[in-house]
């Protein structure tokens, strides 16, 4: 059990999370959905070095899965809690990449 009380069930970090990749996937198989991926990372701050030429690492965002959904892309991501780190990164997501996300 994790810190937060989530369980890893299969490949996923939480219940929450396989539940809801399983009606994803029941999703794309009758067409509402198209183009399912999951653990789909986008680059929020790129490598850089400090002022002492140490390299400092990326900054990215995975999100749980992204999908096309009536001609529109859709990044969900799959929260039980919003963490602050979270609230951040969703705030550059859309500020870098005009992404809004979902939470569900």
């Amino acid at each position: 059990m994790s810190k937060y009380k989530s369980v890893r069930t299969g490949a996923y970090a939480s219940k929450k999370e396989a539940k809801r990749a399983q009606e994803l996937a029941l999703m794309a198989r009758s067409g509402l959905i198209s183009d399912l991926r999951e653990q789909v990372p986008y680059q929020l701050i790129p490598s850089q070095r400090n002022a002492f030429g140490k390299a400092e690492r990326p900054c990215s965002y995975i999100a749980d899965f992204v999908y096309i959904q009536d001609g529109n892309t859709v990044v969900e991501d799959c929260k039980g809690m919003r963490l602050p780190v979270y609230v951040i990164k969703r705030k550059l997501m859309l500020f870098i990449h005009g992404i809004t996300i979902l939470e569900t």
